[in-house]
């Protein structure tokens, strides 16, 4: 009995010496384990800011070696759409094309000028446009220039007319005609009056009684005139002539459209010109004059002066 007793008595010392050991341990490793604990979180902490800092210094690193973006936080649908556009530089730079057009300096335009000119005489107000490559004659001149192509005299009942200026059409504007020339020509005469200006005073010679053909109302532009017709022919040249009248600021102003033509039209390739298109070119300067009023006393006599346009 007395070696059973101690038996247990030795196994409640060894089980409260256990115990006693158990909990010494269990709270040994219970203050372990925080310490321990505490020690990881602070070295994850760590880790984790020395990975930070790592990662923003490659950031700064990267974007300091190249010009691309960083792809950090760009979705991948993103990237994948911004990879055709850049593809689509480079291949705009590299077309050969594109860089030399790139560099070519653009080539200036070079300036038009009118077809047509305006011709203004401030002594008689009148003004009018004609085609920028015709021949423009003024002043005393005038008449001399006519002479090339024939007798082409004022058509007015009473003297005193003045010329003021023709234009003549350059010879090449209708080739491989038998035309010698066409010129728009503008007389002024101060000395008759507005019923003595609806009269013109040449006879045209196809008229058999030799009596001046009746004045024709016509409007040409904006314009009401009184129009008449001659006709002058040899075998060398046949000249026509268009006259036309109105009576303004107190003169009578005559506007003539003439052609002469040459008298071997038959022989070669010659051909007839045709008439009605270069008067029809004529009437376009005539529909075009304008007349201003002047002061007669005013009036002086136009200084000769040649022009041209053909620059």
């Amino acid at each position: 009995m007395s070696t059973t007793w101690k038996s247990s008595n030795q196994k409640s010392v060894s089980r409260e010496s256990a115990n006693q050991a158990t909990n010494n341990t269990i709270s040994g490793r219970t203050l372990t384990s925080s310490s321990s604990s505490w020690s990881r979180q602070q070295k994850l902490a760590m880790v984790a800011s020395f990975t930070l800092l790592a990662a923003l210094l490659g950031v700064s690193a990267c974007s300091k070696q190249s010009p691309k973006p960083a792809l950090v936080g760009v979705s991948s649908s993103a990237a994948t759409s911004a990879t055709p556009a850049a593809g689509a530089n480079l291949t705009t730079i590299s077309d050969p094309a594109a860089v030399a057009a790139s560099t070519t300096p653009a080539k200036k335009t070079p300036k038009k000028h009118p077809a047509n000119v305006t011709y203004s005489d401030t002594n008689y107000g009148v003004s009018f446009l004609y085609p920028r490559k015709a021949v423009l004659t003024s002043g005393n001149k005038t008449q001399l220039e006519l002479a090339a192509v024939g007798d082409v005299p004022m058509n007015f009942i009473e003297p005193g007319g003045v010329a003021v200026a023709t234009v003549a059409l350059p010879n090449s504007s209708y080739p491989g005609t038998d035309l010698e020339s066409a010129f728009f020509n503008v007389n002024v005469n101060r000395s008759v009056s507005e019923q003595e200006c609806s009269h013109f005073a040449l006879v045209d010679t196809r008229n058999a009684d030799g009596e001046p053909v009746d004045a024709e109302k016509v409007k040409i532009g904006e314009s009401d005139m009184l129009a008449t017709s001659t006709f002058n022919a040899s075998a060398i040249r046949q000249l026509e002539t268009q006259y036309y009248h109105r009576y303004e600021n107190g003169a009578c102003y005559e506007y003539v459209l003439g052609l002469s033509t040459e008298g071997f039209a038959t022989e070669g390739n010659v051909q007839h010109v045709d008439r009605d298109a270069v008067f029809a070119k004529l009437e376009k300067i005539l529909a075009t004059v304008k007349i201003n009023p002047v002061e007669q006393d005013d009036v002086a006599e136009p200084a000769a002066t040649t022009m041209t346009g053909g620059k």
